[in-house]
């Protein structure tokens, strides 16, 4: 058995029109599953992402404000990332990094959560959380990630792209903005499973991987576009297994936690 491991997490779902999550589509009701991930390393445990804040859960209106207009979050308390790796028997003092792929409402829940934690994102994404444009703006909510005494480590793109954390091979990061100014991805490396790649927003759905949509929300097609075809080169390189970032049918399709892939 593999000291390597990665958890595949949801944190309830998201509710929206489908042209929310592809661009020029219908406006009915579309729900997306909200997934987040855990890999067990030897060198210390890493939170990707975390899924929704848990307050969310209490007071949508309250907490997302503006973006509930749009978005709209399913998620129940025992559902918040924290709750979750409670629940499965991982403590909150033993993850060591909680790497952000951006910091739009839906993947902040992990922010702050666990006190030894060091916090991982592209300088580009933490800077524009701060200063959006006003249609991006009510995707970062202020008190997820504007909190005193955590430990940020920015990484810039143009010198770190495809950083390694464990410089093991285990987590690479890749840049891959669009869907945000400093969105990335991640590739995975498992012992046992091989490859997996999360493409997380820079592919919503397997639609938008095979470059049939652009997504609902972006700052900038170019980038995504550039970006999608970036990772379908570097999963054709590496004979990768796609992770989309909100796919409702793709997702059920994984294992999720207790379930791993080592």
């Amino acid at each position: 058995m593999s000291d390597i491991r990665l958890y595949m997490f949801q944190a309830g779902s998201l509710r929206q029109r489908e042209v929310s999550i592809k661009l020029g589509a219908s406006h009915y009701e579309f729900i997306t599953p909200i997934p987040w991930f855990l890999i067990m390393h030897p060198r210390g445990n890493v939170v990707i992402d975390g899924g929704t804040a848990v307050e969310a859960a209490d007071d949508p209106i309250g907490y997302w404000g503006k973006a509930t207009d749009v978005y709209w979050p399913l998620i129940e308390r025992e559902e918040g990332c924290v709750n979750q790796l409670r629940a499965h028997g991982f403590k909150v003092e033993d993850i060591r990094y909680v790497v952000q792929s951006h910091l739009h409402l839906d993947h902040t829940g992990a922010v702050g959560r666990f006190p030894n934690a060091t916090h991982i994102v592209q300088r580009r994404e933490y800077e524009y959380a701060f200063t959006a444009d006003w249609f991006a703006a009510p995707g970062y909510i202020r008190r997820d990630i504007d909190q005193p005494d955590l430990d940020w480590y920015l990484l810039d793109a143009e010198h770190t792209d495809g950083f390694d954390l464990f410089g093991d091979g285990v987590l690479k990061m890749f840049y891959t903005p669009g869907h945000s100014p400093g969105h990335q991805s991640f590739l995975v490396n498992l012992p046992n499973t091989g490859p997996m790649l999360l493409a997380i927003d820079a592919a919503y759905t397997m639609e938008h991987w095979n470059e049939q949509c652009l997504p609902g929300f972006l700052t900038s097609a170019i980038e995504v576009a550039r970006s999608v075809r970036k990772l379908r080169m570097l999963a054709e390189q590496t004979g990768a297994t796609v992770v989309p970032g909100h796919d409702p049918d793709r997702w059920p399709e994984f294992s999720q936690a207790p379930a791993y892939y080592d």
